[in-house]
């Protein structure tokens, strides 16, 4: 494809050079190769256009760039083409969507923002449309899936050159349909320019992230974008938790042609009857296309709002509600995600990625729900991450403690901040409740130590990380999982029985 096909539709400032065939499309000039077009543009932490020389030293034939400074500098050689945009992020869209040949417009995408609940609903939408012998694309948090194919996930919602290029092998794969979590950084960035979403869901709207948008006005200010046509044109059915202030906010502003709301007991579907047991729990959806019985081997409140979001989104997809009953059931379990470490022991272990105190204090009350019955004790392990939102610290802490029966404090992801220092801004929220609490900083002896807790009855929640499987200390990242940790934990405790 030569360099005028892949800039058809770009608007530019300025251009030099020749015309050359593109031979691939790329944004890290670690992966240029001889006759790609390189897209330079400032990011958040770094700016790409300091790499200009190491893409052109690579075999870059054209150079797209958000800056004047790198305009001048690529353009001193004549073999190279060069073009200068206003909005970096805004000119990769558009180029690798022409380079990919738009297979964005091949597939029905729908969309799923909010604090928590995301990765839930996403794989609970795809397990009904698959279930229907639709083939999907899915991209989220713990992985991406192209028709059948399964690939780790760096980023909840990726760039927008790699989102193209997974839709392409969906689409060549068969694929017409695509969920994808859509995050508030993918929005304010507009890592997700030039895609039009048929549905988008929106889950709920909590604190977190505020370190990078500053306010909860800002935070909701970017999830608006999804429903509000100001990244282009709005969906067409947009999915809203009625339940959530944010979300019945959102009503007045969304400019969908359809809107569906849920709640357990207000919006257009609910859940009637809800019972919750330790294997799942079943309901009756309430519709306005009439009613049907949902049995699902997820528990807890938080999930029957996950269901009832996913459910709505997949009538908006064509499916039946005796569809959306089977495929919810066909849904073992979503990694990560209050997920069941089991090596036969009387006791309950669950990894989940509660990472913000709503999430913490949700998944707490699930698993109060879940011992109720054998009056189990809750015994929560837990950290922060460092180099982000530090006034979320205690007020985890405060969730954590007021929910669970024993607490052991640890690190999250330290990344370049003090262990010990993250904690002392935890521990404040801890003052005063009636948990016991332990401090242990190495996670892995905090996860020892928590299982070491457990009675009969009891459930040991490692909240935090959940699908993840690093831990990010300094500038080390080394391999963590918390669910493998777990395991051999409990086996060592067998062996020594």
């Amino acid at each position: 494809m030569d360099l005028d096909s892949v800039l058809r539709g770009v608007d530019f400032i300025r251009r030099a050079g020749p015309n050359p065939a593109v031979a691939g499309v790329e944004y890290d000039s670690r992966r240029v190769r001889e006759g790609s077009l390189f897209v330079a543009f400032r990011g958040g932490t770094t700016d790409g256009n300091r790499y200009i020389p190491q893409a052109v030293a690579q075999g870059a034939r054209a150079i797209v760039t958000d800056s004047p400074d790198g305009f001048a500098a690529a353009a001193g050689d004549p073999a190279i083409a060069v073009i200068q945009v206003a909005h970096g992020r805004r000119a990769l869209a558009a180029i690798a969507a022409n380079f990919f040949v738009h297979p964005e417009a091949q597939l029905k995408l729908s969309g799923v923002t909010g604090t928590n609940g995301k990765t839930t609903t996403a794989f609970l939408l795809e397990a009904m449309l698959r279930h229907q012998r639709r083939k999907t694309v899915l991209a989220g948090t713990i992985e991406y899936h192209a028709a059948g194919r399964i690939f780790p996930a760096p980023h909840t919602t990726p760039e927008s050159r790699d989102l193209l290029e997974l839709f392409r092998e969906g689409v060549d794969g068969g694929a017409t349909e695509a969920v994808m979590e859509v995050s508030s950084h993918a929005l304010d960035q507009e890592r997700v320019s030039g895609l039009h979403f048929d549905v988008a869901i929106f889950t709920n709207l909590t604190r977190d992230h505020l370190d990078y948008h500053g306010s909860m006005e800002n935070y909701f200010a970017a999830k608006l974008k999804l429903f509000d046509g100001s990244l282009g044109k709005p969906p067409r059915v947009a999915i809203l938790n009625q339940e959530d202030a944010y979300g019945a906010a959102l009503k007045a502003q969304a400019r969908s042609s359809l809107v569906y709301t849920y709640g357990l007991s207000q919006g257009d579907f609910r859940a009637d009857g809800l019972q919750m047991e330790s294997s799942g729990m079943h309901f009756t959806m309430i519709t306005p296309q009439g009613e049907a019985p949902v049995t699902t081997r997820l528990t807890g409140r938080v999930n029957a709002y996950n269901l009832l979001a996913a459910g709505a989104a997949a009538v908006a997809r064509g499916l039946t509600l005796e569809e959306v009953a089977q495929g919810a059931a066909s849904l073992e379990f979503v990694p990560g995600r209050f997920q069941s470490v089991d090596c036969g022991q009387n006791f309950a272990v669950v990894v989940d990625y509660a990472h913000t105190d709503d999430a913490l204090r949700n998944i707490i009350a699930v698993a109060r729900e879940f011992v109720a019955h054998r009056a189990g004790r809750i015994i929560t392990m837990f950290g922060c991450g460092g180099d982000r939102d530090r006034s979320k610290r205690p007020l985890m802490g405060r969730a954590a403690g007021l929910g669970s029966d024993v607490v052991v404090l640890t690190s999250d992801n330290p990344r370049g901040e003090d262990p010990l220092a993250i904690i002392d801004e935890v521990l404040p929220g801890l003052s005063g409740v009636a948990a016991r609490v332990l401090v242990e900083p190495d996670r892995h002896r905090a996860i020892e130590l928590a299982i070491a807790e457990a009675r009969p009855g009891d459930l040991v929640l490692l909240a935090g990380k959940g699908h993840e499987k690093t831990q990010t200390i300094g500038q080390r990242v080394i391999p963590f999982d918390d669910s493998a940790i777990a395991r051999q934990v409990l086996r060592g405790r067998e062996r020594s029985a």
